[in-house]
């Protein structure tokens, strides 16, 4: 009996064998690596085109077509839900406004479940006792959540146009009058105005969101609005067309962004968008890391949402091919987390591979991909906002100082984000969490900074696994750094690692500080100091 020898390379456990297995799971992983790192590199690029539409068409603003005479009335509607702090300011503000009282009706449209309800409805009562045409409606149930507040309040609105404003907003007297006339142009559905931020001021992370929020509308706004490109109401501090808003469907509320949902679906039933950027609305920025998660959480997975609902109808439409490419960037964008995630995830291993022997020979053309990455993901996120910045208030220099920050934060929330994005994909619907408000006035806070109990909406799980995540992620980074330091060939620079990781120390840290003072306010024991981490001292 002859024995058949078959050759020893042709089996997976093979030396051979275990090589070409190696080197196909290495081609595979850099393959897909690679891939995520051009789609960060081509939404990195969208910023740099935000900018050049910005300088381009900055100087193209809409021309105020007429008059009204007599004035148009208006309903104004105060969506709010748990906002005792700030609901009495809100409607105060309100009644303020330089608009003839004949022409103007208030709503104010509470779902809350608290001693907001007391506090509103006094006010409200104070109000119509000096003339006021006000009501208060409240409801118990709460569906559809903000939008379906509205649109119940639509059931009794009389104005021709209605404004928005959300219980933080403290606007100026002069916000109403200033816009209102912009919809003599028979097209023009919304007219948007610029937020401001009351304590902007107050610590580095609200330093850090009013930069973020900056580069929105000084920068992507203007460049989308006048550039014929489409846009999106940001919920507050703008005035609809009722017209425009029965035309496009209604309030709806399959979508945690029922702003941006509405915007879409009016632009594309041939309605017009105008964005004033120097008529302001000041308001509150969440002051602790648990507000600032749930509202990013929020916007992420609502814009997600939009963008699985609307995209197909946006392409299959006639509107112009700019349009729909912009669109397209717009509603994706939140992605931009999952593939950081995904790029974090990666960056060890890719490191390691990148500096094997056998991967000499393409070591110069990856340091030139990776410098690539560098310069179309993280400078061009730095030029939008010291853009924004230069632009506002004419200076770059104090921004500069904080942007290493900026950039480390929004890696930092890259986790929370990029689960708001799986949601979304998924299909997991989730309730629709308000950003808590303190009354923040620039001068002093009406309410205590870490009174998170009931600040972030639902009851939350007793185990969040995020936080742990985030400082997983961080010590993760730590290691990549030091690995970077030693080893030439790595795709980044240590100190931006470092910064990175920094990111999420912070952010985690943070959050375990917001989940300990939450168990503290629980079992009744005093509030303890405000964390160091959050603030920094105010200016004079």
């Amino acid at each position: 009996m002859v024995e058949r020898r078959v050759p020893q390379a042709r089996f997976a456990g093979s030396p051979a064998g275990k090589t070409r297995t190696m080197e196909l799971l290495s081609s595979v992983f850099m393959t897909l690596y690679t891939a995520v790192l051009i789609m960060v590199s081509i939404y990195g690029f969208h910023r740099w085109v935000l900018v050049y539409l910005y300088y381009r068409h900055r100087r193209r603003e809409a021309p105020l077509p007429g008059q009204f005479d007599p004035l148009p009335r208006v309903t104004v509607q105060l969506p709010m839900y748990n906002e005792q702090y700030v609901a009495q300011r809100i409607i105060e503000h309100i009644c303020r406004l330089r608009y003839p009282k004949d022409r103007i009706q208030i709503q104010v449209l509470d779902d809350s479940t608290d001693e907001t309800t007391e506090i509103a409805s006094a006010a409200v009562a104070a109000a119509r006792g000096r003339g006021f045409d006000i009501e208060y409606i409240h409801r118990d149930d709460r569906t559809g959540y903000k939008a379906g507040a509205m649109e119940n309040g639509l059931k009794t609105a009389t104005g021709e146009f209605v404004t928005i404003f959300d219980a933080d907003f403290v606007p100026e007297p002069e916000i109403l009058m200033r816009s209102i006339h912009y919809f003599t142009d028979p097209k023009v559905c919304v007219v948007q105005t610029r937020w401001e931020h009351l304590n902007r001021r107050d610590s580095l992370l609200t330093r850090s969101q009013a930069i973020f929020l900056d580069g929105h509308f000084a920068i992507e706004h203007v460049a989308r609005n006048r550039s014929g490109r489409f846009m999106s109401f940001n919920g507050t501090a703008g005035t609809w067309r009722r017209a425009a808003i029965a035309d496009a469907g209604g309030w709806q509320h399959d979508t945690l962004t029922e702003d941006m949902d509405l915007s879409y679906r009016a632009q594309l039933r041939g309605w017009k968008f105008v964005f004033l950027p120097n008529v302001t609305a000041p308001a509150e920025l969440p002051p602790n890391i648990t507000a600032f998660k749930a509202q990013q959480h929020r916007w992420t997975k609502g814009g997600t949402q939009t963008a699985m609902k609307l995209l197909p109808r946006i392409w299959l439409s006639k509107v112009p091919l700019k349009a729909k490419i912009e669109a397209t960037f717009h509603l994706t964008g939140f992605t931009i987390h999952l593939y950081m995630v995904m790029l974090v995830l990666m960056l060890f291993p890719a490191m390691h591979l990148q500096a094997t022997p056998t991967a000499g020979a393409g070591a110069a053309w990856r340091t030139v991909f990776d410098l690539s990455i560098f310069w179309l993901a993280t400078l061009s996120a730095s030029t939008f906002y010291l853009c924004s910045q230069y632009e506002l208030f004419g200076t770059w220099r104090e921004a500069l100082k904080y942007l290493p920050f900026l950039m480390a934060l929004g890696v930092g929330i890259c986790v929370s984000n990029a689960k708001a994005v799986l949601e979304a994909i998924l299909g997991r619907q989730s309730e629709f969490v308000r950003t808590p408000k303190y009354g923040a006035d620039g001068v002093h806070r009406a309410a205590p900074r870490h009174d998170t109990a009931a600040a972030a909406g639902p009851k939350r799980r007793r185990f969040d696994v995020i936080p742990y995540i985030e400082l997983a992620l961080g010590i993760y980074l730590g290691t990549c750094a030091v690995a970077g330091a030693i080893d030439t060939h790595s795709m980044m620079g240590a100190p931006f690692l470092m910064l990175f990781s920094v990111g999420f120390f912070y952010v985690s840290l943070l959050s375990f500080h917001a989940a300990w003072v939450r168990r503290r306010l629980a079992a009744g024991q005093p509030q303890p100091p405000k964390s160091k981490l959050a603030a920094q001292p105010q200016e004079k």
